[in-house]
């Protein structure tokens, strides 16, 4: 903090003359210069021999000088002497015994005794064992208006390197003080909480042992495609999302709840033997069992390799093993539930688009069996076929007995007896084939026309055609569906069986006290920090 000064002027140098006419001693004195605005040195600029000389001069030489300017009061008040000068003249008579009742008598009176009134006294004046006299009472003087007024106290003026001691011994003082809060604050703060820390996990905390196992969900080899999908297929990408799946799986609650229910969880960590902070409470809930589970089941994924990392810890190996092999078998469980649905959809599919194509042909070929027994008809086409064979062969005969009618009948004397019964003949052909084709054609009773056998039967039997090539697609359809659904089957490979430990793998006393250590140092330099800020804010 810095004291405003109140003086208007300092070491004012008046150059003009003294009163009666007088020169100033340092205005006849070039040569010479104020030092310290109270007595005349001579200076010479690069002479610092002569200085010497000059400034050892014998102190009754300079107070000769100065009796020699006047000792009259009115005098000395014309000499514009400043205040300081004034409150040295006055310690200086107090100091030799003088009674003046005023600054301006005690120069006069030092004066007549030869005693310079601005000479710095040395430490051996200052303190001194003589009384002073205080005889005469000092009342109060009317000063000019714009002056201080001198101080009574006397303060014995200090040697530079005693002050620089004084502040060096402050300083050690502040800092010795600084650096013991230091301390006590980090030892309430930092040490002794790591040290509470260190003392539960060396002796309190319970030891716990851990299983390690490692496995990999795998994806069956695809036997047809290529592309991007081949390329995946055996790498970690091509399994990501069901071992992301499996993961949040077994750090669940429902694989909590199932683990409690085949090998007792809670129980097991509701031991007495177990320190307190990780033993679990007998009446707790499900939520701090739960936690204790996310505590103790460790599990995670690298996405590079595709390979799932499970530790579990238990009380005891024998349990934290039994813990792991039962985890494991229900991500197996899990695993194999992931793609049944989707499996099951695709065979269903498959399997009734397979059974309705099979039913259709069966009803097609009733149909073909049904028309051939009603009609009578094996094969439509081998009866049109035997049908206009005996068309032909009976047009044939026809032909044959028109050219022996028209041989008989260009004689001159035909046997009338022969050609009536080669007309005969040729009306019963004649007949017979006209009965043949309109039996093709034409439906009688009882019986249908051979045409209308013929186009049903067709119809039957394209039709028993169309739904054999549609079972035989539902068929390869179902071959797919089935290499489909297998190539979707996934399959959970163990890589480190879970072996239990006969050594306890926690807590791991050291590493954590050390990590206690470096999080308490924090807490206390983030504390602090705010508190300097704030601090430095609020004061600013």
């Amino acid at each position: 903090m810095t004291t405003k000064p109140r003086a208007k002027k300092f070491r004012i140098r008046r150059n003009a003359p003294l009163g009666n006419g007088r020169v100033r001693p340092d205005a006849a004195k070039p040569h010479l210069r104020a030092v310290d605005g109270f007595e005349d040195v001579p200076f010479v600029q690069n002479e610092p021999d002569m200085m010497d000389e000059n400034i050892q001069r014998p102190a009754a030489n300079r107070a000769a000088a100065t009796q020699n300017e006047g000792t009259d009061i009115g005098t000395i008040r014309q000499e514009g002497l400043t205040g300081r000068q004034l409150r040295m003249a006055r310690r200086a008579a107090q100091r030799h015994g003088l009674p003046a009742t005023s600054d301006y008598d005690a120069v006069r009176l030092l004066r007549e005794r030869g005693i310079d009134p601005f000479e710095t006294p040395s430490m051996l004046e200052v303190v001194s064992n003589q009384p002073v006299a205080n005889d005469t009472p000092k009342l109060p003087q009317t000063m000019p208006a714009g002056r201080n007024l001198p101080s009574n106290d006397v303060t014995p003026p200090e040697s530079a390197a005693d002050q620089i001691l004084r502040i060096q011994h402050d300083i050690a003082r502040r800092r010795r003080r600084k650096l013991g809060l230091l301390i006590s604050r980090l030892a309430a703060f930092v040490l002794l909480p790591t040290f509470m820390a260190g003392f539960y996990y060396y002796k309190i905390a319970t030891p716990m042992y851990a299983t390690k196992s490692e496995f990999i969900i795998q994806q069956a080899e695809s036997q047809v495609g290529g592309g991007l999908g081949s390329m995946f297929a055996g790498t970690g990408l091509a399994v990501q999302q069901d071992s992301t799946t499996v993961q949040s799986y077994l750090q669940s609650r429902d694989a909590m709840r199932r683990l409690d229910e085949d090998l007792g969880f809670k129980a097991h960590f509701s031991q007495d033997w177990i320190d307190p902070i990780q033993r679990l409470k007998p009446d707790s809930t499900s939520e701090a069992a739960y936690k204790i589970y996310q505590r103790v089941v460790k599990i995670g994924y690298d996405p590079t390799e595709g390979i799932l990392k499970m530790e579990v810890i238990a009380a005891d190996p024998a349990t934290s093993e039994a813990f792991s092999q039962a985890l494991i078998s229900y991500a197996e469980a899990r695993v194999d539930g992931l793609t049944h649905r989707l499996r099951e959809d695709q065979m269903s599919g498959a399997r009734e688009s397979f059974r309705d194509a099979e039913q259709k042909v069966n009803d097609a070929q009733s149909r073909v069996l049904e028309l051939q027994e009603k009609l009578g008809v094996l094969d439509p086409a081998s009866e049109t076929t035997a049908l206009m064979s005996q068309i032909t062969g009976f047009e044939m005969q026809l032909r044959e007995k028109r050219l022996q009618l028209q041989q008989l009948l260009d004689n001159d004397r035909p046997n009338q007896a022969r050609v009536d019964g080669v007309r005969g003949d040729i009306q019963r052909l004649e007949a017979l084939v006209a009965e043949l084709r309109s039996s093709m054609t034409e439906s009688t009773v009882g019986t249908d026309s051979l045409a209308r056998v013929s186009a049903e039967l067709r119809i039957a039997e394209a039709d028993l055609m169309n739904r054999q090539l549609l079972l035989q697609q539902a068929l390869v359809q179902l071959e797919t569906a089935r290499i489909e659904a297998n190539r979707q089957v996934r399959y959970l490979s163990i890589g480190v069986t879970p072996v239990g430990p006969d050594e306890a793998s926690y807590p791991r006393s050291f590493e954590n006290t050390l990590l206690a250590l470096l999080i308490f140092s924090g807490i206390y330099l983030m504390v602090s920090m705010t508190a300097s800020i704030l601090r430095e804010q609020v004061s600013a």
